[in-house]
């Protein structure tokens, strides 16, 4: 008779026959369930049905097996003298190993034709019963969830080394596994159901490592990218690299921002980001049109730059792309032709997004120390019918259009944020000063002659008639600004005094 027990019962039979087969020749009995006993049993090796050690027949179509004293007596059982006196009692063999993955869940619900009693019927019961048994119980047994443990666990086994602090280690690793098992459970059925809070009393991110980047802000740091399950909304956790070096935590943020900034189109649109600002943005009728204006927005700056675009890369676009060094470029797709331009670059990042889909209200997450701050994404748009006109000139019709593409753009940049703006194209752009006035001279610094013509959109309020003096010296047209100072009088008197327009909006955009 063997002098051990362990009960195998999974789902992933990745490396199951192996397992079993060692644990066999080390002298361990098994019992095992369902699917996981003939695999095992197909393969000639010994197992015992978990229905010879509990006497009782599976039920209710398999989801009523191991729930039974015989099962989890011999797990849960300390190897104290009350324990084993109670087991021999009651005729309970001791459990030493047990090796449970649970029903594939995840994996049915991914299914294009899933319906609730599908999700329903994947949710196991048993398994986790006997993880978390096993687990709790980890002095005396030993919880393996993971096949990838196996070679390790039989190698321990044959050496002896099969420890108390190793054991520990992999209860830590089951309870996280039954975990992210009901964090699943529960976010599908939320989503099912529409219960699902913004702002919960708890959160669970259920985030899957997707890769390791290249590095985080800097070489020194380390970093990884994680998609975070429920949400599936096409974007840079799911996008598709094709080609180039891997992508660093920097590039991950830019390539979001980028993308987050072209989607709010639907007009051909591309735009040019560095360090999370658009240093080129413009619109046109086709998308190798809208790229050379993103560029010429600001061809010092563009060096390096991340690109995006929102419709697929043709040969025209590539070509024009790759006159300078960028470090990655983003798209709905590549045609043949552009690929094989673009792939000339060895270094140079291409990846494709399979839909560039306005974004959806969304609730985003931001750690701080001790904490995450939890916030709405910013999906206001501005129209027409939201400008209030407060000068004595009213705007006309193309500097409304131009004002709009502007305060659209000015979202997506740092605070304060000003961006100056004409024929759909970025002209200037002031991010992240400390006074607003700061950014207003970094965009004229930017745009230069340009700001002739050119429409200003600011992300906040003006403080100080300094705003607009600096628009009325270097040619601006028109202003759009949420309004909402104190000093908006001397604001408005000083556009009037130039027979400049400008309309408030009422909604601040700031972005941190």
């Amino acid at each position: 008779m063997a002098s051990r027990r362990a009960i195998i019962s999974v789902s992933d039979k990745t490396g199951v026959l192996e397992f079993a087969k060692a644990l066999t020749e080390l002298d361990f009995e098994i019992v095992s369930t369902g699917g996981t006993y003939k695999a095992i049993s197909e393969a000639g090796i010994p197992v015992t049905y978990v229905s010879e050690v509990t006497g009782f027949p599976e039920i209710l179509d398999g989801r009523v097996k191991t729930l039974n004293p015989y099962i989890h007596g011999g797990i849960l059982a300390m190897r104290t003298p009350d324990h084993l006196s109670q087991l021999k009692e009651h005729n309970i063999t001791p459990v030493d190993l047990v090796a449970v993955n649970l029903y594939p869940f995840r994996q049915t619900i991914a299914k294009p034709d899933v319906d609730l009693a599908d999700a329903i019927e994947n949710i196991d019961i048993g398994g986790p019963s006997m993880v978390r048994a096993a687990a709790k119980n980890n002095k005396a047994v030993t919880i393996v969830t993971d096949p990838k443990k196996y070679p390790e666990i039989i190698e321990r086994l044959k050496n002896d080394t099969l420890d108390e602090k190793f054991r520990l280690e992999l209860a830590a690793a089951a309870f996280r596994h039954t975990a992210e098992y009901d964090a699943y459970i529960s976010t599908y059925l939320q989503n099912v159901t529409g219960t699902a809070e913004e702002f919960p009393q708890n959160v669970l991110i259920l985030g899957e490592k997707q890769r390791d980047l290249r590095y985080g802000e800097n070489a020194q740091q380390k970093a990884a990218l994680y998609t975070c399950f429920g949400d599936d909304e096409p974007g840079i956790g799911n996008a598709v690299q094709f080609h180039g070096q891997p992508l660093s935590y920097n590039n991950t943020l830019d390539l979001d921002a980028a993308l987050e900034l072209v989607r709010e189109f639907d007009q051909p649109a591309a735009t040019i980001i560095k360090h999370t600002n658009p240093c080129g943005m413009a619109l046109a009728e086709d998308i190798c049109r809208a790229y050379v204006k993103a560029y010429e927005g600001d061809t010092l700056a563009a060096y390096g730059g991340i690109v995006a675009v929102n419709r697929v890369v043709d040969a025209c676009t590539a070509k024009e792309m790759s006159k300078t060094f960028l470090e990655a470029i983003v798209a709905p797709g590549f045609t043949d032709e552009a690929k094989e331009i673009l792939q000339a670059k060895p270094n140079l990042r291409l990846l494709t997004v399979a839909e560039f889909t306005k974004a959806k209200p969304r609730v985003s997450f931001y750690p701080v120390k001790g904490g995450i701050l939890l916030q709405q994404n910013d999906t206001v748009q501005t129209l027409p019918e939201d400008m209030r006109v407060v000068s004595k000139r009213q705007p006309t019709a193309e500097e409304i259009e131009q004002m709009i593409f502007a305060m659209t753009v000015v979202k997506h940049v740092k605070s304060n944020a000003v961006i100056l703006a004409k024929d759909n194209q970025v002209v200037g752009v002031g991010a992240g000063q400390m006074s607003r006035i700061g950014s207003i001279d970094m965009a004229f610094n930017v745009g230069k002659h340009r700001t002739f013509g050119a429409v200003l959109a600011s992300d906040a309020f003006f403080t100080f008639r300094d705003t607009v003096d600096a628009c009325a010296k270097h040619g601006v047209t028109a202003i759009i600004q949420p309004g909402g100072s104190i000093y908006d009088a001397n604001s408005i008197a000083a556009a009037d005094e130039a027979g400049l327009a400008m309309v408030f909006t009422g909604v601040r955009h700031f972005h941190y």
